[in-house]
């Protein structure tokens, strides 16, 4: 990784050679692919009858069918060679080959051969389908960990415009040029500019340069797959990611029947809905950074996926029942309709919700696949994403070739997404919880950190803190991009409805011994696992909630512990919750709503790590102390 300096925003990666070559890179290859995509869908809809005897319909069917099959059949291959090769060197080869297609299209428009051209689409989604896992797996080679959430917006964000400047690209020199090979002449501009992009892009050594390449892509596809699944939260990642480019194409693949049909709109106005979901989607994805502060924050997703049902139902309730007076209507006319508002509102809040969904998860299958496996992960990511789309449009057709409207369509798939959610969340809780913690202090709190770093990000450790309030854990929680098991007072354990929360945190409840001594053991035992199994555990060592605000002495269950299993030990202190909701303060907890108001301020403070055998309790009380200091 470079030296460069750290960027103050994700917009700052945009200046950095181990940055803006790729996005540049990837941006035209975007644009391309729409570019000559729509054009030739643009050709064969309104000239069909020059080109073949086929109805415009299937051409167009056909057409999308054949750029989407080289996701299957190579995307296995493609994983491989990304992981054996530099990927930069990969990327020029891939550019080098786009510049070849486009010599193909334009042999195409000049024979006028439909089978030459829809030969060059295939080449196009193979040059797609190998640069997908170039795409995905360099990011985390070229930056900081912290750097991965507004890289991989910008990517999103830039893919998205690239998606909606190509297609009025296409579609305009479809319509405007005096010969069609002119489109193949602007491909082949933007496919060299392209390559000359590439060669900024710095080396990516390849992380597996002895891998041999199994050419079977049924057997490879499967062995990519398995891959993915042995880390569980990867492989759902990679479904919610394929449900939701389902979800997408399923609303985007509608935007032209629907504008006109529903909406009553012109041509134009498909770019109008097109335009304003881009625009939602750049944003949330550019947003990501911001709230999750530059780390990746998986509690975005159920966020996402609630904004992803809410406004994909209300779309139903806004789209108007009849046609307007005057249909097909200019964009000025249907503007000035109180409903098209409403139906534009609803799409820019799909694509913002889309953008907290889509960014984390991506930064989530980088952060947690194995570095010699992610290109091959990333494979079997961009397989499963073409197996959904084509389910998605199949059943979206059939229902629709059986009398379904589009409205009843995109709330039917809503309902779906908020079924597929639960699903997830109750497979990987870790989602939902990091959703609670984050909406904890994103509303009633404002989260001070200081000193994270210390806490490690892999490998096992005890952090171990002050104990002020009932919500320690999640405040914690929501500081630490790893799940932590924490050990806590039985009875806080099984309060109502925190319960839940602690339950489906893993913590681990303990007992003082002369209370249930084999309870008491259970615990010593289970931390004992999860600190060899390379988990964070985290204790409050005074073994209480405070009711005075100060220090209740330190106990030395954490000697036996560090004595059992020798970890390094974090201290940490939280400061201003004492006299919050959650806290003891003037009386029971959670007895005086809001007394210290919304957005109330508090902050946690991570020290240097402790060598196991200097972690006594006295010792680790001193440092939690001069880490918390006066504010309490």
């Amino acid at each position: 990784m470079s030296s460069e300096s750290t960027p103050h925003s994700q917009f700052a990666l945009l200046k950095t050679r181990r940055f803006a070559p790729f996005f540049v890179t990837q941006f035209l290859g975007a644009f391309n692919d729409n570019l000559f995509k729509n054009a030739l869908v643009v050709l064969l809809t309104f000239h069909a009858a020059s080109w073949t005897t086929l109805a415009p319909e299937v051409l167009t069917n056909l057409a999308a069918g054949i750029f989407i099959v080289p996701f299957f059949l190579f995307s296995a291959t493609a994983g491989q060679l990304a992981d054996k090769y530099d990927k930069a060197k990969l990327a020029r080869l891939v550019k080098v080959l786009e510049m070849l297609i486009m010599g193909v299209a334009a042999l195409g428009f000049f024979m006028h051969s439909l089978t030459v051209l829809l030969g060059a689409l295939f080449l196009l989604g193979l040059h797609s389908t190998l640069f997908g896992p170039v795409k995905y797996a360099i990011l985390p080679q070229h930056l900081r960990e912290d750097e991965l959430v507004g890289g991989n917006a910008l990517v999103e964000t830039g893919t998205f415009v690239a998606i909606l400047v190509g297609t009025l690209a296409g579609g305009l020199l479809a319509g405007a040029a005096g010969h069609p090979s002119w489109v193949a002449f602007a491909g082949l501009l933007v496919a060299a500019a392209g390559f000359l992009a590439s060669f900024g892009i710095p080396s990516a050594p390849a992380p597996v340069p002895g891998l041999v390449v199994n050419l079977n892509p049924v057997s490879e596809t499967w062995r990519n797959i398995g891959f993915a699944r042995q880390n569980r939260t990867v492989f759902l990642s990679i479904l919610g990611i394929s449900w939701f480019w389902l979800y997408g194409a399923l609303f985007l693949a509608q935007f032209p029947v629907y504008a006109k049909n529903v909406l009553g709109g012109n041509e134009s106005s498909v770019t109008l809905l097109l335009a304003t979901f881009t625009v939602g989607i750049g944003l949330g994805s550019m947003l990501c950074e911001k709230l999750s502060g530059k780390h990746v924050e998986i509690g975005l997703v159920p966020f996402g996926s609630i904004g992803l049902t809410l406004f994909g139902l209300d779309l139903v309730f806004a789209s108007p029942a009849s046609l307007p007076a005057g249909a097909p209507l200019a964009i000025s006319s249907l503007l000035g309709l109180h409903q098209t508002w409403r139906v534009l509102f609803d799409l820019f809040a799909l694509g913002l919700f889309g953008g907290f969904f889509i960014v984390p998860l991506y930064v989530l299958i980088q952060l947690r696949s194995a570095p010699e496996q992610r290109a091959r992960i990333i494979a079997a990511n961009n397989i499963l994403n073409a197996l959904f789309m084509v389910v998605g449009a199949i059943v979206a057709a059939g229902m629709l070739g059986n009398g379904l409207t589009i409205p009843l369509l995109f709330g039917i798939a809503a309902l779906i997404n908020a079924l597929v959610a639960v699903y997830i969340y109750t497979l990987v809780p870790e989602f939902m919880l990091r959703f609670v913690a984050w909406l904890l202090i994103h509303s009633i709190y404002r989260l001070e950190q200081k000193g994270i770093e210390h806490i490690p990000l892999e490998g096992p450790a005890v952090l171990i803190c002050n104990h002020v309030s009932f919500v320690d854990p999640l405040v914690i929680s929501s500081a630490c991009r790893r799940p932590i098991r924490f050990v806590m007072d039985h009875r806080i354990f099984r309060m109502p409805l925190i319960s839940f929360i602690f339950r489906h945190m893993r913590a681990i409840p303990i007992a003082p011994a002369r209370e249930d001594p084999v309870m008491m053991e259970a615990a010593f035992a289970e931390v004992a696992r999860a600190l060899a199994e390379g988990e964070l555990v985290g204790i409050f060592p005074e073994g209480r909630i405070t009711d005075t605000g100060e220090f209740y002495p330190f106990r030395s269950g954490i000697q036996r512990i560090v004595g059992q299993t020798p970890v390094p030990v974090i201290p940490l202190a939280l400061r201003g919750l004492w006299g919050s909701f959650f806290s003891r303060k003037d009386g029971p907890a959670m007895s005086k709503p809001l007394r210290r108001g919304l957005f109330s301020k508090i902050g946690l403070v991570a020290g240097a790590p402790v060598a196991p055998q200097d972690a006594t309790p006295e010792y680790l009380q001193t440092l939690v102390a001069e880490l918390r200091g006066d504010w309490k």
